[in-house]
């Protein structure tokens, strides 16, 4: 009767494996450090931008998509900027436009006191605005109400988020300086960020700010489009807008800045990535370093096996395995500081965390490959020792 080869089973393929955490748990985890830090770099630069992608979707669910801004821009001879002062009735003609709005700049000087010299700005704008703004725009009041019909005739402004901070300016009833005349604050927008430029403005009524030399002619018009009709209303918007010279008509659409600010902030999400694949080839290293140092040192114990009847596929597959176990390990650890990783900067940021499962299952599978490619080698080396040589071994 012919012998029949030994086999190993799965329960004892994992005892081998994890021999390298009982035996010497210290290096084995130092090891497997690499191959953590790599898979955990994986997982954060992937899921971050996947958090930050989900709460622009959330935002702009929040905001809408299908706000328009046609900006007038300065003649090529020096001429003012601004719109016809029919250009708001002119738009809303136009058959998707649901809403439209204006605002125009007055060119005066908003400041806490007069005691404050009029050179000194803050940065902030004096706009004229129609009652509708809000609306469009999509803005909301923080404290206090916006312009109404009863109000808008009369010396009120309403300030924006960033121009109530620097104005300090926190709460309804405060009055500040509009060139030489005194406005009451009667409301404090919140943040509006399809208009940041509302937020760094002090708005006043269409009709209040004739005291100011307003010449009723609007500088920037908002409107709200069908989402279908986008496009077809963007391309004829300037000619609607300033039939005279609709060169002179800049149209933007205020979520495609907003979503090329968010892709700004992750342009580094490549090269980070790359850093995560250095880190997972010094981990790989590492591993197989270690492997090499671990056959050394158990060349008695090789010799043993061999001599009891090991034949040089069971030494290979120990080794083998070993290695696979150490990085998958690794793997495990470096998904889960990925997961807590993408999940605290989500949470800091406001953003819903998101993780593709594809990731984590990807970053697992990186792991066994890089612990089957630097197991290789020293398993081979293992299985070619005789049990001569191995028992010879010093």
């Amino acid at each position: 009767m012919s012998a029949q080869p030994t086999r190993i089973g799965p329960a004892d393929l994992l005892l081998f494996g994890l021999s390298p955490l009982r035996t010497r748990p210290l290096r084995a985890v130092l090891s497997a450090l690499g191959i953590s830090l790599g898979i955990a770099t994986l997982v954060v630069v992937t899921g971050i931008p996947a958090s930050s992608r989900a709460a622009l979707m959330e935002e702009f669910a929040a905001l809408g998509t299908n706000l328009l801004r046609a900006e007038a821009a300065p003649g090529a001879h020096g001429e003012p900027a601004s719109l016809p002062p029919d250009s708001v009735a002119m738009v809303e003609r136009i058959g998707p436009v649901d809403r439209v709005s204006a605002v125009a700049n007055t060119h005066a000087v908003v400041r806490r006191s007069d005691l404050v010299p009029e050179s000194e700005t803050s940065g902030l704008t004096v706009l004229a605005t129609e009652l509708s703004l809000p609306d469009t725009i999509n803005a909301r009041v923080r404290t206090g109400t916006f312009l109404t019909e009863a109000t808008e005739r009369f010396p009120t402004v309403v300030l924006g988020d960033v121009a109530a901070t620097r104005l300090g300016v926190t709460e309804p009833g405060t009055q500040v300086r509009i060139d030489d005349t005194w406005f009451t604050v009667i409301g404090v927008l919140g943040p509006v960020p399809l208009a940041p430029e509302v937020e760094r403005s002090a708005l006043v009524g269409w009709e209040a700010a004739r005291q100011l030399g307003f010449d009723q002619r609007p500088t920037v018009l908002y409107l709200r489009a069908q989402e279908a009709a986008i496009d077809d209303v963007r391309a004829v918007l300037p000619q609607t807008a300033h039939p005279q010279q609709p060169s002179q008509v800049r149209v933007s659409r205020p979520s495609d800045a907003l979503t090329a600010k968010r892709l700004t902030e992750n342009t580094f999400s490549a090269l980070v990535l790359g850093l995560a694949g250095v880190a997972l080839l010094v981990g790989g290293i590492g591993v197989a370093n270690t492997m090499v140092i671990s056959v050394l040192e158990r060349k008695r114990e090789i010799g043993l096996r061999r001599a009891l009847g090991a034949h040089r596929g069971h030494v290979r597959t120990q080794f083998l395995t070993e290695s696979v176990v150490l990085c998958a390990l690794g793997g495990v650890a470096g998904v889960l500081l990925g997961l807590a990783g993408t999940a605290g900067y989500a949470l800091a940021h406001g953003w819903p965390a998101v993780v593709p499962a594809g990731i984590v299952l990807a970053g697992l599978g990186s792991a066994v490959v890089t612990g089957v490619v630097a197991g290789v080698y020293p398993a081979v080396r293992a299985s070619r020792l005789t049990p001569t040589e191995a028992l010879a071994a010093p």
